[in-house]
């Protein structure tokens, strides 16, 4: 029977997920590991040695050559090929995000429910959000609610607080395509392009008719911008996706 992988340590979660050759429309793509970028980022960017980065990353020496071997080879192939270099997914765990303020306890066969939150309605730029609002679902009834501040958590540590706050699922409005993949390598399921009523949105998911835009999308480091996210320079987006009920 072939030994369990160990999963590696994340210290930060990537905020560029994907680049791209300027001089190719259509490119191949090539898949880097959040845990390989991981050990990119540990050796080469901060400089640690193999060592270092073996017990940074929870994992033996030997599997962190073999990791870093692994992206070097992936980054050589993108850059030598004209390949576009996605990163995403790996066997992974977060390190602990410290929440700095008292979150409610979560039950047992309770799905926890997060929406980007302003003013009682669904906050439009997942990146910029200063709140969300936490909602406790058992049953297809909310059992109990919470608003918690982010504390200045930017893109990159979002999904790890939200991970720390025990979340299941994110409401949101605009939300890039890096954020996304956080949320997923997290294992956050997320329900975007959501407008109105940070509470109606809530019980909408709850009761399972949740209206909602699945390609969502906002991205204010490049030069296209999806949905709605609260900037002018954004385009609207109409919601065409219902959330399936719970069987």
């Amino acid at each position: 029977m072939p030994r369990p992988i160990r999963c590696r340590r994340i210290e930060r979660l990537p905020v560029y997920r994907s680049f791209s050759p300027d001089d190719i429309a259509t490119a191949e793509s090539v898949r880097m590991t959040v845990d390989e970028f991981e050990a990119l980022r540990l050796l080469d960017d901060e400089g640690l040695t193999q060592e270092e980065c073996a017990s940074r990353m929870n994992i033996a020496r030997t599997t962190v050559t073999a990791i870093y071997d692994s992206a070097r080879k992936k980054v050589a192939d993108a850059l030598v090929h004209g390949k576009r270099l996605l990163i995403t997914g790996g066997c992974c765990e977060f390190e602990p995000v410290e929440l700095h303020q008292i979150i409610i306890e979560k039950g047992n066969n309770t799905m926890r429910i997060a929406v980007t939150y302003e003013s009682g309605e669904v906050f439009q730029h997942f990146g910029h959000t200063e709140q969300f609002k936490l909602y406790d679902v058992a049953d297809g009834k909310i059992m109990g609610e919470q608003v918690i501040d982010t504390n200045g958590s930017g893109h990159g540590a979002l999904a790890g607080f939200l991970q720390a706050a025990q979340v299941d699922v994110l409401i949101c409005g605009g939300i890039g395509m890096g954020a996304q993949m956080a949320l997923a390598d997290a294992g956050i399921k997320l329900y975007a392009g959501v407008q109105g009523s940070a509470d109606e949105a809530a019980k909408a998911l709850a009761a399972g008719t949740l209206k909602y835009d699945p390609d969502a999308h906002c991205d204010h480091h490049g030069h296209h911008h999806d949905g709605n996210c609260g900037h002018d320079h954004c385009a609207d987006h109409s919601c065409h996706g219902t959330m399936p009920a719970e069987g």
